[in-house]
Protein backbone atom coordinates (compact mmCIF):
# COMPACT_ATOMS: atom_id res chain seq x y z
CA UNK A 1 0.00 0.00 0.00
CA UNK A 2 1.20 3.20 -0.77
CA UNK A 3 2.31 5.39 2.24
CA UNK A 4 0.68 8.68 2.94
CA UNK A 5 3.51 11.16 4.49
CA UNK A 6 1.58 13.08 7.08
CA UNK A 7 2.91 16.26 7.42
CA UNK A 8 0.92 17.34 10.05
CA UNK A 9 2.37 14.74 12.83
CA UNK A 10 6.17 14.49 11.23
CA UNK A 11 6.28 18.59 12.06
CA UNK A 12 4.25 17.95 15.64
CA UNK A 13 7.14 15.83 16.01
CA UNK A 14 10.09 18.49 15.34
CA UNK A 15 8.05 20.74 17.68
CA UNK A 16 8.19 18.20 20.40
CA UNK A 17 11.68 17.63 19.87
CA UNK A 18 12.38 21.69 19.95
CA UNK A 19 11.33 22.11 23.48
CA UNK A 20 14.33 20.69 24.89
CA UNK A 21 16.75 23.22 23.33
CA UNK A 22 14.80 26.09 23.37
CA UNK A 23 14.60 24.76 27.49
CA UNK A 24 18.23 24.64 27.08
CA UNK A 25 18.63 28.24 26.11
CA UNK A 26 16.14 29.78 28.25
CA UNK A 27 18.42 27.91 31.37
CA UNK A 28 21.19 29.77 29.81
CA UNK A 29 19.42 33.26 29.98
CA UNK A 30 18.58 33.51 26.05
CA UNK A 31 14.95 32.88 25.07
CA UNK A 32 15.05 32.48 21.35
CA UNK A 33 12.88 35.70 19.37
CA UNK A 34 11.49 35.58 15.95
CA UNK A 35 10.46 38.61 14.35
CA UNK A 36 8.08 38.91 11.50
CA UNK A 37 7.61 41.96 9.60
CA UNK A 38 4.32 41.99 7.42
CA UNK A 39 3.90 44.61 4.80
CA UNK A 40 1.04 43.50 3.18
CA UNK A 41 -2.84 43.25 2.95
CA UNK A 42 -2.65 40.02 1.29
CA UNK A 43 -5.20 37.81 3.69
CA UNK A 44 -2.73 34.87 2.93
CA UNK A 45 0.00 36.32 4.06
CA UNK A 46 -1.73 37.48 7.07
CA UNK A 47 -2.67 33.88 7.68
CA UNK A 48 0.59 32.67 7.13
CA UNK A 49 2.16 34.98 9.69
CA UNK A 50 -0.42 34.36 12.50
CA UNK A 51 0.49 30.71 12.21
CA UNK A 52 4.09 31.58 12.63
CA UNK A 53 3.31 33.21 15.46
CA UNK A 54 1.29 30.33 17.12
CA UNK A 55 3.97 28.03 16.45
CA UNK A 56 5.90 30.12 18.36
CA UNK A 57 4.07 30.44 21.29
CA UNK A 58 3.56 26.58 21.12
CA UNK A 59 6.86 26.18 22.01
CA UNK A 60 8.23 29.03 23.85
CA UNK A 61 9.98 30.77 21.53
CA UNK A 62 8.96 35.14 21.49
CA UNK A 63 7.16 35.68 18.67
CA UNK A 64 7.63 39.87 17.77
CA UNK A 65 4.85 41.21 15.04
CA UNK A 66 5.57 43.94 13.30
CA UNK A 67 3.14 45.11 10.51
CA UNK A 68 4.12 47.97 8.43
CA UNK A 69 1.63 49.87 5.95
CA UNK A 70 1.68 48.78 2.46
CA UNK A 71 2.32 52.38 1.03
CA UNK A 72 4.50 53.22 3.17
CA UNK A 73 7.98 53.81 1.63
CA UNK A 74 10.25 51.51 1.34
CA UNK A 75 12.62 53.08 3.77
CA UNK A 76 10.49 52.45 6.52
CA UNK A 77 10.74 48.59 5.77
CA UNK A 78 14.57 49.20 5.57
CA UNK A 79 14.67 50.70 9.01
CA UNK A 80 12.59 48.28 10.43
CA UNK A 81 15.14 45.75 8.92
CA UNK A 82 18.22 47.14 10.47
CA UNK A 83 16.87 48.17 13.88
CA UNK A 84 15.95 44.25 14.14
CA UNK A 85 19.84 43.39 13.15
CA UNK A 86 20.86 45.63 15.64
CA UNK A 87 18.60 44.44 18.37
CA UNK A 88 20.55 41.48 20.28
CA UNK A 89 17.09 40.41 21.86
CA UNK A 90 16.34 39.24 17.96
CA UNK A 91 17.56 36.24 17.29
CA UNK A 92 15.54 35.55 13.72
CA UNK A 93 14.05 38.03 10.75
CA UNK A 94 11.82 37.10 8.60
CA UNK A 95 10.03 39.39 6.36
CA UNK A 96 6.98 38.08 4.48
CA UNK A 97 7.01 37.56 0.98
CA UNK A 98 5.42 39.05 -0.92
CA UNK A 99 6.35 42.83 -0.37
CA UNK A 100 4.52 45.80 -1.92
CA UNK A 101 5.75 46.24 -5.79
CA UNK A 102 7.85 49.56 -4.92
CA UNK A 103 9.94 47.04 -2.73
CA UNK A 104 12.42 45.57 -4.53
CA UNK A 105 12.40 41.56 -2.80
CA UNK A 106 16.02 40.79 -3.68
CA UNK A 107 17.31 44.40 -1.60
CA UNK A 108 14.78 43.08 0.86
CA UNK A 109 16.37 39.82 1.54
CA UNK A 110 20.23 41.45 1.29
CA UNK A 111 18.97 43.63 4.03
CA UNK A 112 19.09 40.84 6.86
CA UNK A 113 21.73 40.07 8.74
CA UNK A 114 22.96 36.81 7.98
CA UNK A 115 23.15 35.69 10.87
CA UNK A 116 19.55 36.50 11.38
CA UNK A 117 17.96 35.34 8.69
CA UNK A 118 16.02 32.02 9.19
CA UNK A 119 14.86 31.75 5.90
CA UNK A 120 18.44 31.74 4.54
CA UNK A 121 17.70 32.81 1.12
CA UNK A 122 20.40 35.97 1.99
CA UNK A 123 23.35 35.37 -0.40
CA UNK A 124 25.68 34.73 2.03
CA UNK A 125 23.44 32.03 3.56
CA UNK A 126 22.87 30.15 -0.33
CA UNK A 127 26.61 30.47 -1.00
CA UNK A 128 27.30 28.47 2.18
CA UNK A 129 24.51 26.13 0.72
CA UNK A 130 25.89 25.45 -2.29
CA UNK A 131 28.99 25.01 -0.95
CA UNK A 132 27.78 22.47 1.76
CA UNK A 133 28.37 24.67 4.77
CA UNK A 134 24.56 25.68 5.40
CA UNK A 135 23.74 27.75 8.22
CA UNK A 136 20.70 27.66 7.93
CA UNK A 137 18.77 25.65 4.91
CA UNK A 138 15.98 27.01 3.71
CA UNK A 139 13.04 25.44 5.31
CA UNK A 140 10.61 24.11 2.79
CA UNK A 141 13.46 22.31 1.23
CA UNK A 142 14.53 21.69 4.64
CA UNK A 143 11.32 20.20 5.81
CA UNK A 144 10.89 18.00 2.85
CA UNK A 145 14.51 16.32 3.84
CA UNK A 146 12.86 15.17 7.48
CA UNK A 147 9.81 13.83 5.05
CA UNK A 148 11.29 11.78 3.30
CA UNK A 149 13.64 10.50 5.85
CA UNK A 150 10.30 9.92 7.99
CA UNK A 151 9.18 7.68 5.27
CA UNK A 152 12.00 5.83 5.55
CA UNK A 153 13.43 6.40 2.02
CA UNK A 154 17.98 6.84 1.87
CA UNK A 155 18.32 9.26 -1.07
CA UNK A 156 21.97 8.07 -1.64
CA UNK A 157 22.36 6.55 -5.14
CA UNK A 158 18.90 7.21 -6.13
CA UNK A 159 17.62 9.04 -9.01
CA UNK A 160 15.83 12.18 -7.78
CA UNK A 161 14.17 14.35 -10.18
CA UNK A 162 12.84 17.92 -9.18
CA UNK A 163 10.45 20.00 -11.12
CA UNK A 164 10.74 23.54 -10.39
CA UNK A 165 13.64 26.15 -10.44
CA UNK A 166 13.23 28.72 -7.80
CA UNK A 167 15.34 30.65 -5.46
CA UNK A 168 12.92 29.19 -2.36
CA UNK A 169 12.15 25.28 -3.12
CA UNK A 170 13.91 24.24 -6.17
CA UNK A 171 17.25 25.62 -6.50
CA UNK A 172 17.82 24.79 -2.89
CA UNK A 173 16.22 21.60 -2.85
CA UNK A 174 18.70 19.78 -5.48
CA UNK A 175 21.45 21.20 -3.76
CA UNK A 176 20.35 19.46 -0.53
CA UNK A 177 19.77 16.21 -2.54
CA UNK A 178 23.34 16.41 -4.56
CA UNK A 179 25.30 16.90 -1.16
CA UNK A 180 27.73 14.72 0.01
CA UNK A 181 25.74 14.28 3.45
CA UNK A 182 22.56 12.84 5.27
CA UNK A 183 19.66 13.14 3.07
CA UNK A 184 22.15 13.51 -0.09
CA UNK A 185 24.02 11.87 -2.19
CA UNK A 186 21.02 11.49 -4.98
CA UNK A 187 21.72 12.11 -8.73
CA UNK A 188 19.57 14.85 -9.23
CA UNK A 189 17.92 16.41 -12.12
CA UNK A 190 16.35 19.82 -12.39
CA UNK A 191 12.99 20.16 -15.23
CA UNK A 192 11.40 23.78 -15.22
CA UNK A 193 8.88 24.86 -18.10
CA UNK A 194 11.31 24.30 -20.93
CA UNK A 195 12.18 21.15 -20.35
CA UNK A 196 11.28 18.83 -23.44
CA UNK A 197 9.76 15.41 -22.47
CA UNK A 198 9.53 16.27 -18.77
CA UNK A 199 6.94 12.69 -18.59
CA UNK A 200 10.25 10.57 -19.56
CA UNK A 201 11.77 12.37 -16.85
CA UNK A 202 9.83 12.19 -14.27
CA UNK A 203 9.28 8.47 -14.62
CA UNK A 204 12.92 8.10 -14.49
CA UNK A 205 12.62 9.41 -10.23
CA UNK A 206 12.72 7.34 -7.54
CA UNK A 207 12.15 10.56 -5.54
CA UNK A 208 9.99 13.38 -7.05
CA UNK A 209 9.58 16.54 -5.78
CA UNK A 210 6.93 18.80 -7.61
CA UNK A 211 7.19 22.30 -6.85
CA UNK A 212 6.23 24.31 -10.25
CA UNK A 213 3.29 25.99 -9.21
CA UNK A 214 1.02 24.49 -11.61
CA UNK A 215 -2.16 22.75 -10.80
CA UNK A 216 -2.39 19.00 -11.27
CA UNK A 217 0.65 18.85 -13.73
CA UNK A 218 2.08 15.43 -12.82
CA UNK A 219 -0.10 12.61 -12.73
CA UNK A 220 -0.40 9.23 -12.51
CA UNK A 221 1.47 8.11 -15.83
CA UNK A 222 4.26 10.42 -14.93
CA UNK A 223 5.66 8.42 -11.88
CA UNK A 224 7.73 5.33 -11.03
CA UNK A 225 5.99 2.61 -9.49
CA UNK A 226 6.79 2.62 -5.60
CA UNK A 227 8.63 6.49 -6.03
CA UNK A 228 8.03 8.40 -3.12
CA UNK A 229 6.55 11.84 -4.39
CA UNK A 230 6.48 15.35 -2.37
CA UNK A 231 3.91 17.79 -3.41
CA UNK A 232 4.85 21.25 -2.90
CA UNK A 233 2.23 22.91 -4.71
CA UNK A 234 -0.54 24.64 -3.16
CA UNK A 235 -3.06 25.84 -6.03
CA UNK A 236 -6.46 27.48 -5.41
CA UNK A 237 -8.86 25.73 -7.87
CA UNK A 238 -12.62 26.43 -8.24
CA UNK A 239 -14.85 23.95 -7.17
CA UNK A 240 -18.03 23.47 -6.22
CA UNK A 241 -17.93 23.29 -2.90
CA UNK A 242 -18.82 25.91 0.39
CA UNK A 243 -16.19 28.49 -0.36
CA UNK A 244 -16.22 28.26 -3.67
CA UNK A 245 -12.72 26.43 -4.85
CA UNK A 246 -10.50 23.68 -3.65
CA UNK A 247 -6.40 23.45 -2.43
CA UNK A 248 -4.75 21.35 -5.30
CA UNK A 249 -1.13 20.40 -5.51
CA UNK A 250 0.94 20.04 -8.16
CA UNK A 251 0.06 16.37 -8.42
CA UNK A 252 -2.49 14.49 -9.63
CA UNK A 253 -3.15 13.32 -6.05
CA UNK A 254 -5.99 10.42 -6.55
CA UNK A 255 -3.88 8.79 -9.89
CA UNK A 256 -0.32 9.41 -8.24
CA UNK A 257 -1.40 7.21 -4.94
CA UNK A 258 -2.40 4.50 -7.11
CA UNK A 259 1.55 4.13 -8.24
CA UNK A 260 3.55 6.02 -5.71
CA UNK A 261 5.09 4.52 -3.26
CA UNK A 262 4.73 7.28 -0.81
CA UNK A 263 3.19 10.69 -1.23
CA UNK A 264 2.40 13.94 1.03
CA UNK A 265 -0.97 14.60 0.42
CA UNK A 266 -2.45 18.66 0.20
CA UNK A 267 -2.94 19.93 2.66
CA UNK A 268 -1.59 18.45 5.53
CA UNK A 269 1.91 17.55 3.66
CA UNK A 270 4.72 19.89 3.13
CA UNK A 271 3.18 23.04 4.43
CA UNK A 272 3.35 22.37 7.82
CA UNK A 273 7.07 21.25 7.72
CA UNK A 274 8.00 24.62 6.61
CA UNK A 275 6.91 26.28 9.20
CA UNK A 276 8.25 23.87 11.46
CA UNK A 277 11.97 24.47 10.64
CA UNK A 278 11.64 27.63 10.71
CA UNK A 279 11.30 27.40 14.47
CA UNK A 280 14.32 24.91 13.70
CA UNK A 281 16.64 27.80 12.37
CA UNK A 282 15.81 30.28 14.61
CA UNK A 283 16.60 27.84 17.73
CA UNK A 284 19.33 27.40 15.88
CA UNK A 285 20.58 30.79 15.33
CA UNK A 286 19.83 31.61 18.69
CA UNK A 287 22.46 29.13 19.94
CA UNK A 288 24.98 30.23 16.80
CA UNK A 289 24.82 33.80 17.72
CA UNK A 290 25.74 33.46 21.70
CA UNK A 291 28.05 30.15 21.33
CA UNK A 292 25.43 28.35 23.53
CA UNK A 293 25.36 24.30 21.87
CA UNK A 294 22.23 22.71 21.58
CA UNK A 295 21.41 19.81 20.06
CA UNK A 296 18.64 20.09 17.12
CA UNK A 297 16.29 17.75 15.85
Amino acid sequence: MTEIIDGNAVAQSIRDDLVASIDRLVDAGQRPSLATVLMSEDPASETYVSMKQDDCEEVGIEAIDIDIDPDADAAELYDTIEDLNADEDVNGILVQMPVPDHVEDRSVLRAIDPMKDVDGFHPENVGRLVAGDARYKPCTPHGIQKLIESAGVNTEGKDAVVVGRSDIVGKPMANLLIQKAPGGNATTTVCHSRTENLAERTRNADILVAAAGVPEMIDGEMIQEGATVIDVGINRVDADTEKGYELVGDVEYESAKEVAGAITPVPGGVGPMTRAMLLYNTVKATGLQHDIDVDLP
